[in-house]
């Protein structure tokens, strides 16, 4: 597998800069944002999309330094009540999945998204409990009326383009665990998967190793997240996991984003790397950095280091012993 890093935590710096250090850094691979909540800092995404000597510059601008642009990443809320930024999101996402398209890019990371409770709403509605039944009632109407015809229109887009979408499981939003990610892909297209952040799951009480089984025997991780999360239990006994404390609040918080090997042990992350193997997936790990108490670089390096003591990067050998 191969190193990568989501570009956002860079975003302050120029194309040509962020390049120069993530090259210098060993990394093989980047995840761009164009657009919705990851920002476009690196990708412009209408002039790409209206020039072909544009495109062929930008490419040029990864090629020469050997590094691959694992995925392009759009997150929004493509079925927000809030019709303008549903439809920015909506957007955005199809722009980004014909740009990957143009430039063999495989993977568009999103967020399935998540509607109100009617087409009144004014903001979204994520029920988390079956009873009363009016959350079981909703959930249904929305996966039913929103979610599945939607992503349906996206999978086909996809399937058009010969681009893979990554959904990352991700709390606030419908699909967030594996049954979700699996119920919304076999209700739509084979073109949707996840875009799987362990950090995610952690908080959840779902194992990432778990899960990468789960999904992987299904074809199902079009991109993987490095991200880990801690969880201090006394706070958990407090809040619980639903926690809606500020994330600046990391004394009172029950978990907390981390940087790779601060939240779990290394053991924990060969593990899932091993996974990750064993189930089909030998694609990239991308570095993502939302860790409260460090720097950006310093979090950025220990990710670096701690993965590459971990990560299995050549092809298994004959089993001479066997």
């Amino acid at each position: 597998m191969k190193l990568g890093v989501f570009t956002v935590l860079f975003s302050e710096k120029s194309l040509d800069e962020m390049l120069d250090h993530v090259k210098a850094s060993g990394l093989d691979a980047v995840e761009i944002g164009t657009g919705g909540y990851p920002g476009n800092a690196h990708c412009n995404l209408e002039e790409l999309l209206e020039s072909k000597e544009k495109r062929k510059q930008y490419k040029q601008e990864f090629d020469s330094r050997g590094l691959a642009i694992s995925a392009f990443s759009c997150h929004g809320n493509p079925l927000s009540p809030d019709k303008q930024f549903a439809e920015e999101s909506h957007q955005t996402f199809v722009k980004t999945v014909k740009l990957a398209s143009l430039l063999d890019v495989p993977v568009v990371n999103a967020f399935s998204g998540t509607p109100g409770d009617s087409d009144n709403a004014a903001y979204p509605n994520w029920p988390v409990t079956p009873w009363p039944t009016d959350y079981s009632d909703l959930l249904r109407w929305q996966w039913d009326q929103k979610l599945i015809p939607y992503w349906k229109e996206q999978g086909k887009l996809a399937e058009e383009h010969g681009v893979k979408i990554g959904l990352e499981l991700h709390a606030g939003f419908l699909v967030h665990t594996p049954y979700t990610m699996l119920k919304l892909r076999e209700a739509t297209s084979d073109a949707i998967g996840a875009n799987l952040d362990p950090s995610h799951l952690w908080w959840q009480g779902i194992d990432p190793v778990a899960a990468i089984k789960i999904l992987g025997r299904e074809d199902a991780i079009h991109h993987f997240h490095a991200k880990d999360t801690y969880i201090d239990q006394d706070n958990v006994n407090m809040y619980g996991l639903t926690d809606m404390q500020d994330y600046s609040e990391v004394k009172t918080r029950a978990w907390s984003f981390r940087s790779v090997g601060y939240g779990h042990s290394l053991q924990d992350w060969s593990r899932m790397i091993s996974a990750l193997r064993t189930y089909g997936y030998d694609y990239v790990v991308s570095i993502e950095h939302e860790d409260p108490i460090m720097s950006i670089e310093e979090g950025f390096r220990k990710a670096v280091k701690n993965l590459k003591s971990v990560n299995i990067e050549e092809a298994p050998a004959d089993m001479w012993w066997a």
